[in-house]
């Protein structure tokens, strides 16, 4: 399992080798340096859906999601503000 610029074709150029995985061995073999694979995820790393759905067995998507809900929470969502028009719209609407 590597980390690649999305540009870059299959078999090119990587940036970071985060584990390996082989399907061949009963039980099948996953391997993966969890503090690197977070770090990429924090980053803003996508993984492929085979990527995630390996990566969500090793239990490395769970350690992420509280982190990143963490950040969720921190953050406070900013109210929009109605604009005068959408008021008197929807007041006019209702006398109706």
């Amino acid at each position: 399992m590597v980390v690649t610029d999305e540009r870059s074709p299959r078999d090119g150029k990587f940036i970071e080798i985060i584990g390996h995985y082989n399907p061949l061995t009963e039980p099948m073999t996953f391997v993966v340096d969890e503090e690197k694979a977070l770090k990429w995820l924090k980053y803003g790393a996508q993984p492929t859906s085979t990527a995630l759905r390996l990566l969500t067995k090793a239990g490395v998507v769970d350690k992420f999601k509280p982190v990143a809900e963490k950040k969720a929470r921190a953050t406070k969502p900013k109210k929009a503000k109605a604009k005068s028009g959408a008021k008197a719209k929807s007041t006019t609407e209702e006398s109706a």
